[in-house]
């Protein structure tokens, strides 16, 4: 059976291609070498059942912890391309890695499940893991939890729950910085009374990390009080500042910030110039319209056909977002 394929396409669709036998699967963990993307993987171990992880420990627990971390990785990736793809087992059995880096991965991997189960996972491993890592990977995936109480789709109870779990973490002093920062962006997706007054501390203390998040958090409000405060760290020498603030303008659909995201859209950071084009998609309007058609003219000559992608999705987005005159499908 031939699994090999030459781009993303076959990620994307996954009836492309059989789901090879368990015992093929674990024929190519065995045999994994520095490419641990191997197809048979792709497939092989989405889907799995309860009862194949008792085949699967001994050679999951064979394989170097780097690896293990890197096939995680790499399928969380397949798994955003293709919703077809289902590592939730993995994903949970990985959670119990006794490797740090792996828990970590196996959080990102879990990325699309909001069943109760996870989020009592989540609680646990974000109060009582050893690795900060893994604390402050659990603290930000339970903020996905905190929106769903947020949507009233999961009970009064647990959303309280988890609010208060997410809050007594970010007031913990001891606790440590990155742990403390996710917390701070999750409980953000809240409209929880202390919120606001949390992002400010943030804002105006001395810890540069909880500044950063502080603007991130500003956007996950949508509430426009932030708004000049956005619009200055735009111009920040730091480009973590920048980034936040862009992606900020972004989702508070600043329209004063049109002009700024236009200039860092051209920034030397691809990260940065990334999160502008992103951004100028979500305000829309004539003038974000104007510079994404620019930028694609000049992508264009450069044949950089990644950034191309990600300009021509902002300006399909912002052609049905703003107040302004938006083109026709003609002139797109």
């Amino acid at each position: 059976m031939d699994y090999s394929f030459h781009d993303d396409d076959n990620v994307r669709d996954s009836r492309q291609v059989e789901k090879p036998a368990l015992e093929t699967t674990l024929a190519t963990l065995q045999s994994i070498g520095e490419d641990v993307t191997a197809p048979a993987l792709y497939y092989g171990l989405s889907g799995l059942a309860p009862s194949d992880l008792t085949h699967l420990t001994p050679v999951w627990e064979a394989i170097e912890a780097p690896k293990r971390h890197t096939l995680l990785t790499e399928l969380a990736e397949a798994s955003e391309l293709n919703f077809e793809f289902d590592y939730r087992e993995l994903g949970l059995f990985a959670l119990n890695d006794p490797d740090s880096s792996v828990r970590e991965a196996a959080i990102e991997l879990l990325w699309e499940d909001e069943s109760l189960d996870l989020m009592n996972r989540l609680l646990d491993l974000a109060h009582w893991d050893e690795a900060a890592q893994v604390r402050a990977a659990a603290v930000s995936a339970l903020g996905r939890f905190v929106i769903l109480g947020e949507y009233e789709e999961i009970s009064k109870t647990e959303a309280t729950r988890v609010q208060d779990a997410v809050i007594g973490i970010l007031t913990n002093d001891d606790e440590d910085i990155d742990v403390r920062r996710r917390a701070l962006e999750a409980i953000a997706n809240s409209g929880h009374d202390i919120v606001n007054e949390a992002i400010l501390d943030a804002y105006n203390g001395s810890e540069q990390k909880m500044k950063v998040s502080a603007i991130f958090a500003m956007g996950r409000t949508y509430d426009p009080e932030w708004q000049d405060i956005i619009l200055r760290e735009m111009n920040s020498s730091d480009p973590e500042i920048r980034y936040e603030a862009a992606r900020s303008a972004g989702e508070l659909e600043i329209k004063e910030s049109v002009s700024y995201l236009g200039r860092l859209a051209v920034d030397g950071d691809r990260e940065i110039q990334e999160v502008a084009i992103w951004s100028l998609g979500e305000i829309g309007g004539r003038e974000a319209l104007r510079i994404l058609s620019g930028l694609a003219e000049d992508t264009e000559a450069t044949k950089d056909d990644a950034l191309l992608e990600a300009i021509e999705d902002a300006i399909g987005n912002a052609s049905l977002v703003g107040d302004d005159l938006i083109f026709d499908e003609d002139d797109l």
